[in-house]
């Protein structure tokens, strides 16, 4: 249908290829509401006459609105989805809506049982590569240890597992020990080395944990490259070399940047999930969650987390996608264990006394502040690892770190578990050993430098397991003092209500404690750790220590180590901490109007349009007709727009000149080529005097990527997610030291 010379264009209907392609040619139009200038009424009625834009394609670096509050574009292609389903007859309609079901049960299905089998292998072959460090098995050479050893009766020595040592037959304890040391420390290098090569090599977007992209990602960020196949693979073979290196680092955090491309990559089969990001949201937030329900074999530890570090509050599909995902890696079962969790938390009763929440409390504050120092370390490390020579020898930093944790590592383990027999793990469990807290407080000294430098250096790397270990040493340290002491004053007033015989205190749950307070200080997690541990029996002083952490660690630096991360990246993510201006208005932090470069609306020229995509450094422009705000076009939709008139030689049998094509954004104009289709439909517009509190507010809710500000009708300025994004940021002094050069035209 031929639209009428000069009248707005046609109305277009949903199309019934969506059932194969996903896609909708055009909507219906739809209503706006009017603009706060009176004299702009009937710019806002050619604006409804307009129509909605065809679907987006989002650019590498651009935003789009939030999830949780349906993209105005993406939910327009589900609410034509559903008039169009709802128009069919009862046989087609049953039909179109299990191929929707059979579609999304597809992609969650297998994305759970691909992040489950991927989890397990990679908990085997670390446990592998690990053990080799150490000698191999005689049965075969892919058993490890545990493997090896299995299916021996109670007391009967394992004979098949044997060290380098003996392998070799070195005889003497010197050449033993060198030989071993030798053999630990050269395959450390040589597996991170490797993680670092394939990471540097094949998968830039492989490094570090993935959570600050996964969450800017779900708030809107366009980052595709992150959730591709090569960077899955290399994501998960990076992460077995590196936890297997002995590297200050855990892999439950990369677990959801693996799970996550495994959604993305599903999700890619079917043009309705891959090409609609609203719909590929959900999938991704779901994947997020059950990344962690792997990583800590938790379901509900994992769905927790999802909801508290990555806003996922509105996925239906969150709970029971979990669980699927989860379901095959405790199926599997990979060390024979039958544990539900990763870490089993086992405390020798499940009473505690009143006394022990002042230390309790101690030890919250202890966890923030030393959260704090991490996160602040941690960031002065990663700005003088990219302003120096390291950042261009990221491999040898690999080695050398590398090097290092190998020779001065220290075994932290056993930390949680209780002195309940006469086995003592390396002197823990003497309480009037003074060398053991002090060991203690060395392995947690260490931990907390290594891990300090190491988050942060090209290969995948988690920051919860070393948090935990640098916490849980803290804590059986402070747990081992107080039962020294009440060990030698068991009659003290503060002691009374500890039984007349026995052991009062447990270090092992202490250590649980301080865990729980260092992962809240460095994450700001709170409700998520215990059902990660599996603490529920504790749940209560394990919560007083970790909201303690979280108020003492936000008062010294506001957002945990992911939150930090993002603002080195620049990313365009908004925290939802509150923000109070002092009397500001949208027009002391806008972009005013002289800073800009629009587009005039009424009457423009094909080459000046030509040279706004071309030479200019802006994502969109400001459509104005005679100072009067119009609208917006993104770059994008521009280039969209006047590329067939580019590459088209001839336009009504002439040659094209692009100095005499005219080009109108007013849909009832007589001359020029009509692009008022192209311009934004969900632009919001405000007075510039609105306090700038509201204006944040609206950011924070919408998670719209600009709003154009007016006085009078007239364009004043713009506001980007980004310019709120670093009002927030105040005080951050590192913001966008790690912005990727690739993607800086697109941010702009």
């Amino acid at each position: 249908m031929a639209p009428s010379p000069g009248g707005p264009p046609p109305l277009r209907t949903f199309s019934e290829d969506w059932a194969n392609t996903g896609e909708w040619e055009d909507h219906t139009p739809a209503k706006h509401s009017p603009l706060e200038e009176p004299d702009l009424v009937a710019l806002d009625e050619l604006s409804e006459a307009m129509g909605p834009p065809p679907r987006k394609q989002y650019a590498q670096g651009s935003t789009i609105g939030d999830y949780r509050l349906y993209w105005l574009h993406e939910q327009a292609i589900d609410r034509g989805l559903k008039e169009y389903v709802r128009a069919l007859p009862a046989a087609p309609r049953l039909l179109v809506s299990l191929k929707d079901v059979f579609q999304l049960l597809f992609i969650v299905t297998t994305t759970g049982i691909g992040v489950g089998v991927t989890g397990a292998i990679l908990d085997i072959l670390v446990h592998w590569l690990n053990d080799l460090r150490q000698g191999r098995c005689g049965n075969g050479f892919m058993y490890n240890e545990i493997s090896c050893c299995s299916g021996l009766d109670p007391g009967e020595l394992c004979t098949q597992w044997r060290t380098w040592s003996q392998w070799f037959g070195i005889i003497s304890i010197a050449g033993q020990s060198f030989l071993q040391a030798l053999a630990y420390i050269l395959l450390a290098i040589a597996y991170s080395a490797a993680a670092a090569i394939l990471v540097k090599s094949y998968a830039p977007y492989a490094f570090h944990t993935g959570i600050p992209e996964i969450k800017s990602i779900l708030n809107g960020y366009v980052l595709d490259a992150f959730l591709g196949p090569w960077t899955l693979l290399i994501k998960a073979l990076g992460l077995a070399l590196a936890v297997a290196s002995g590297l200050s680092l855990g892999k439950e955090g990369p677990m959801v940047h693996v799970s996550c491309c495994m959604a993305a990559l599903s999700a890619g089969l079917f043009p309705s999930f891959g090409k609609n990001e609203l719909r590929k949201r959900l999938v991704l937030s779901a994947a997020a969650a059950a990344g962690v329900s792997v990583a800590f074999g938790s379901p509900l530890g994992g769905i927790l987390f999802g909801l508290e570090e990555l806003d996922l509050f509105s996925n239906e599909h969150l709970i029971w996608t979990a669980f699927v995902t989860s379901s095959p890696y405790n199926i599997m079962d990979p060390f024979g264990t039958g544990k539900l969790v990763l870490f089993e938390i086992s405390a020798g009763g499940t009473s505690w006394r009143a006394f022990e929440l002042v230390p309790w409390l101690a030890i919250g504050a202890i966890g923030g502040v030393l959260g704090s120092l991490f996160i602040r370390l941690n960031i002065k490390v990663a700005v003088h690892r990219q302003k120096s020579v390291l950042g261009d020898w990221p491999v040898v930093e690999v080695i050398i770190v590398s090097a290092g944790t190998a020779i001065i590592s220290f075994v932290v383990a056993n930390l949680f578990k209780d002195c309940v027999s006469n086995v003592d793990y390396l002197g823990l469990c003497n309480g009037n050993a003074v060398w053991s807290i002090t060991l203690l407080v060395m392995t947690a000294g260490l931990k907390f430098l290594l891990t300090v430098w190491t988050f942060g250096m090209k290969v995948p790397a988690g920051v919860f397991l070393p948090s935990l270990a640098i916490g849980a040493s803290l804590g059986r340290a402070i747990g081992l003092l107080i039962q020294a002491w009440h060990r030698t004053n068991p009659t003290a007033w503060v002691f009374t209500s500890c039984p007349p015989e026995g052991d009062c205190i447990s270090p092992g749950f202490y250590a649980v404690i301080g865990a729980a307070a260092m992962l809240g200080g460095v994450t700001r997690m709170t409700s998520s750790y215990p059902i990660l541990t599996g603490a529920l029996s504790h749940v209560l002083p394990i919560m007083i220590a970790v909201m303690v952490s979280k108020w003492v660690g936000d008062s010294l630096s506001v957002g945990g180590i992911y939150v930090a991360w993002i603002g080195l990246h620049d990313y365009p993510f908004l925290p939802n901490s509150e923000f109070r201006d002092k009397g500001e208005t949208a027009a002391d932090l806008m972009r005013p109007v002289m800073e800009l470069e629009t587009i005039n609306g009424r009457k423009t020229t094909l080459s000046v349009l030509e040279s706004h995509v071309r030479a200019s450094i802006h994502k969109g422009f400001p459509v104005i007709v005679d100072d009067m705000l119009l609208g917006y076009i993104t770059r994008e939709s521009l280039t969209r727009a006047i590329e067939p008139l580019l590459t088209s030689p001839t336009l009504d049998g002439e040659t094209v000149d692009g100095d005499s094509v005219v080009c109108t954004f007013l849909p009832k104009q007589a001359n020029g080529i009509d692009l008022s289709s192209s311009l934004e439909r969900t632009s919001m517009r405000l007075r510039q005097e609105t306090p700038l509190e509201v204006v944040v507010r609206i950011f924070q809710s919408l998670n719209i990527p600009y709003v154009l500000f007016t006085s009078h009708g007239k364009l004043a300025g713009i506001m980007t997610r980004r310019d709120v994004m670093r009002l927030m940021s105040t005080g951050f002094e590192f913001i966008g030291v790690l912005d990727d050069p690739e993607l800086e035209r697109s941010r702009t």
